[in-house]
């Protein structure tokens, strides 16, 4: 059985997987999102081995956060789903997400 803390690091990896695939880094004008609120779902169990996709798609997106829903599948069968809630953040403050990363997230998230 997969631990279920690892279920997290998945989507964790694979959210910051996204931005390097694109030749992005996660940290943008030193400015980078953080986990605000989660909401997880565990519905079905992994096995160590196991190969597993993660899936993303954007839910809501305003001035200064962006809602996310991340799907993990096992070939046809979804075992897990968290909804977080990212905060754009500099130096601790919230920021306003700038158009070009906007339009970036949702380029790469819809």
């Amino acid at each position: 059985m997969v631990y279920h803390a690892n279920y997290l690091k998945f989507c964790e990896r694979a959210r910051s997987e996204l931005f390097f695939s694109k030749g992005l880094s996660p940290a943008i004008n030193n400015a980078h999102f953080v986990v605000k609120h989660i909401e997880a779902d565990f519905i079905r169990s992994a096995k160590l081995g196991d190969l597993l996709e993660v899936k993303h798609e954007l839910v809501e997106l305003k001035n200064a956060s962006l809602k996310l829903l991340q799907t993990i599948w096992l070939e046809d069968v979804k075992i897990f789903q968290i909804t977080s809630v990212l905060a754009f953040v500099k130096e601790g403050k919230p920021l306003r997400i700038d158009e070009s990363t906007k339009e970036f997230m949702k380029r790469t998230l819809c």
